[in-house]
C-alpha cells in the first residue's frame, strides 16, 4: 500500500515537471520573444561578431523579452556556431525559432550604396565602403585585383566603370563580389542604344566618360552640357586641343586651384589638354549620368570657343572664331577688373 502510494505520488509529480517543461518547451519556441508588441527593428551582425556579443547586441539594444530562452534554442539549433554577418529585418512579435531560422539563412535587407563627385581612384574605397561591412583596404585589395585581371581598364581609367548612382547590395559583400556588380551596373548602362551612340562618335564607352567628366567640370549649367559636349566633339574631329581648363586643374593636382595660368599650361601631363591633343588617359571626374547623355546627344553647331560670360551667371559665351572669341575674353575681364576694384574699395 505504501509503495502504491509513492508511485502514485511519482507519478503525479513527473506528469506536473512534464506538463510544466513541455508548456516552457511551448513557451520558448513559439510564443513571442523578440520586439513583443512593438515597431520591427533592423539587427545589425558584424562580420567578426561572436555568439557572445551578439546576445549583448540583443540584450542592450531591448530586442528580446526572454534572452535565456533564445540563448538555450540558438544553441539547440546550432545556431552559435553559425553566425552570418548581415542586417536583418526582426518584425514584431516573432519566436526565438523564427529569428533564428532568419539569421541562418543570411536572407538580409540590402543596404543602399550611394556615389558620386569622386575624382581619384584612392577615394572610391571611402565612399563605397561606408555602409558596408567590407574596409577600405579589402576594397582597394580587390579593386587592385581587378584592374590587374582586366583588358578594358587600367589605373588611369577606372573611375568610368562606376557609374554614379544609388545600388542595393548586401552588408557584408566581398570585395571581389562588388566589383562584379560595379562591372555588371556598367555594362547594363552602355546598352545597345548608347553604345551605338558612342560608336557613331567613333568613342569607346571609357572615352565617352572621360569627354563627360570635362564637360561635367566646365560648367554646372545642365543646359549647357550637350553645347560644351558639342563643343569638345568639333575640336576631337577637328584635331584641335582640347584646350580644357579643368584637365590643367587635375593635372596639378590642386583641386583648390581657382584659375588656371599661363604656368599650369606647361605642366608636362597627359592630362594637360593644351600640351597634347585628343582625350586625356582617363576621367577627371565621377561625372554624372546626364553628362554622359549630354556627350551622346550632344548639339550640332561650330563652336571651338567658350568663354565665361561677363556677367558671372556661370553660363558660358561661345564662338566658331577666333576674333569673337577674343571679345568675349575681353569683355569678361574688363568686367572682372571692375568687381576686382569694387572689391578692394570696399575693403574685400
Amino acid at each position: 500500500m505504501e509503495k502504491r502510494k509513492i508511485l502514485v505520488i511519482f507519478i503525479l509529480v513527473f506528469s506536473i515537471l512534464l506538463s510544466s517543461f513541455s508548456f516552457y518547451g511551448y513557451q520558448i519556441m513559439f510564443s513571442p520573444n523578440f520586439l513583443v508588441n512593438r515597431e520591427s527593428k533592423v539587427l545589425q551582425i558584424e562580420k567578426d561578431e561572436t555568439f557572445r556579443s551578439l546576445l549583448d547586441k540583443i540584450r542592450d539594444f531591448d530586442y528580446v523579452k526572454d534572452l535565456v530562452s533564445f540563448s538555450f534554442m540558438a544553441k539547440i539549433m546550432n545556431y552559435d556556431e553559425a553566425i552570418k554577418p548581415g542586417r536583418y529585418r526582426i518584425k514584431s512579435n516573432m519566436t526565438n525559432i523564427e529569428v533564428i531560422r532568419l539569421l541562418r539563412s543570411g536572407v538580409q535587407l540590402p543596404v543602399r550604396v550611394t556615389f558620386n563627385n569622386i575624382r581619384l581612384k584612392q577615394d572610391l574605397a571611402e565612399k563605397l565602403t561606408a555602409n558596408l561591412a567590407l574596409s577600405t583596404q579589402e576594397f582597394d585589395s580587390a579593386l587592385n585585383d581587378f584592374v590587374e585581371s582586366s583588358k578594358e581598364f587600367n589605373n588611369d581609367n577606372i573611375i568610368a566603370m562606376f557609374i554614379p548612382n544609388t545600388y542595393e547590395v548586401y552588408y557584408n559583400i566581398s570585395g571581389k563580389e562588388l566589383m562584379e556588380r560595379m562591372h555588371k551596373e556598367f555594362k547594363i548602362f552602355w546598352n545597345e542604344e548608347r553604345t551605338a551612340l558612342a560608336d557613331s562618335l567613333h568613342l569607346t564607352p571609357i572615352e565617352v566618360i572621360t569627354l563627360a567628366s570635362i564637360v561635367n567640370a566646365e560648367s554646372v549649367k545642365k543646359e549647357e552640357a550637350k553645347i560644351i559636349a558639342g563643343l569638345y566633339i568639333n575640336r576631337l574631329k577637328k584635331n584641335i586641343a582640347l584646350q580644357a581648363d579643368p584637365t590643367l586643374v587635375f593635372a596639378s593636382g590642386d583641386f583648390g586651384l581657382k584659375r588656371v595660368l599661363n604656368v599650369h599650361k606647361e605642366v608636362d601631363s597627359p592630362y594637360n589638354t593644351y600640351k597634347y591633343t585628343g582625350l586625356p588617359p582617363g576621367p577627371i571626374n565621377m561625372p554624372p549620368i546626364y553628362a554622359v547623355d549630354a556627350v551622346l546627344h550632344y548639339a550640332r553647331h561650330n563652336y571651338i570657343y567658350m568663354c565665361a560670360r561677363e556677367d558671372f551667371s556661370g553660363y558660358h559665351n561661345f564662338a566658331d572664331n577666333i576674333r569673337d572669341h577674343i571679345n568675349n575674353a575681353n569683355k569678361y575681364q574688363r568686367q572682372l577688373s571692375i568687381e576686382q576694384r569694387k572689391a578692394r574699395l570696399n575693403g574685400n
